[in-house]
């Protein structure tokens, strides 16, 4: 072969920073030794991957179109590297979830997951939606566990869990002795929702799509809990995943109202085509779908 791996992770660490002195530090180089690698990469095969704009690199589109494979090609070899050394244990795995996975099933996954491969160390990152795809796409993270719907020409999504989102309010709340709210009252009423580009709001969004332009939206907060208070509170109503809320319906601290729309939904796992499917994203994939297998029953 005409390059090495080490050429590979020159490029992609310049690809991810746009930055030849960060790269360099993230692998431990020269700036000077890192340059020059990257220079006798793109002169071996008379290829240019970047674009030279002032001080920083960025990528081009042959650059954009030879990442993922160069992604996957040292994933791979460093998989390879760890089941030589390891015996074929988990090793790191990186993971992204949106508010309600992260916060909700992510800990007790991560915790079934580090007690059968002990050793396993698990790194997750709870944003929304749309800032765990773009992760996704830049290769920060493995894999991805969203809440809304996302399509992408370089990922694979795949439907994993049904949810459902629950209308509340408040005890104090008129309608909390109703235990119903009617077209009529989500146009009267005072909203609480989670912020645009989250899964949760794409689901209710799409839900009340008629009505939305005339719904009053008092408040959008970034935290599910945030939003929980404010309704305990009597400032409002809302709509989150029955799954973050399970706990304060029984304790009576919010009530539960149905309604005639359709809030269900689907969790997704989402992956990038590109990405090596090593042995701890095996594994965990694995894990997801014994727990759908265990709710859906």
């Amino acid at each position: 072969m005409k390059y090495t791996l080490r050429q590979l992770e020159v490029f992609l660490a310049v690809s991810h920073y746009e930055n030849v002195s960060k790269a360099a530090d993230e692998l431990a180089m020269s700036q000077s030794a890192c340059s020059s690698a990257l220079k006798d990469f793109e002169s071996q095969f008379d290829i240019q991957l970047f674009d030279r704009v002032g001080k920083r690199l960025q990528t081009n589109e042959e650059g954009r179109r030879l990442r993922p494979k160069a992604e996957a090609l040292v994933a791979q070899a460093k998989d390879l590297e760890r089941d030589l050394i390891q015996h074929n244990q988990v090793g790191k795995l990186n993971i992204g979830a949106t508010l309600t996975i992260g916060n909700y099933l992510c800990v007790k996954l991560i915790d079934e997951f580090i007690k059968t491969h002990p050793g396993a160390k698990v790194r997750l990152e709870v944003a929304n939606t749309r800032r765990i795809a773009e992760e996704i796409l830049n290769f920060d993270i493995d894999l991805g566990m969203i809440e809304g719907e996302f399509q992408h020409d370089e990922l694979d999504v795949i439907p994993w869990m049904e949810d459902e989102l629950v209308c509340f309010c408040s005890p104090k709340h008129h309608l909390a002795s109703v235990g119903h709210i009617s077209k009529d009252d989500f146009l009267k009423e005072k909203w609480i929702l989670r912020e645009a580009g989250s899964g949760t709001r794409q689901t209710f969004d799409r839900a009340v799509s008629g009505l939305l332009s005339q719904l009053d939206i008092t408040l959008e907060l970034q935290h599910t809990e945030a939003i929980k208070r404010a309704v305990e509170a009597d400032i409002g109503i809302s709509c989150l995943s029955i799954i973050s809320l399970k706990d304060a319906f029984a304790r009576g601290a919010l009530v539960p109202l149905t309604c005639d729309l359709d809030l269900k939904r689907h969790f997704y796992l989402v992956i990038h085509q590109q990405k090596f499917r090593s042995t701890g994203i095996q594994r965990w994939l694995e894990l997801c779908e014994k727990h759908n297998h265990i709710n859906a029953h």
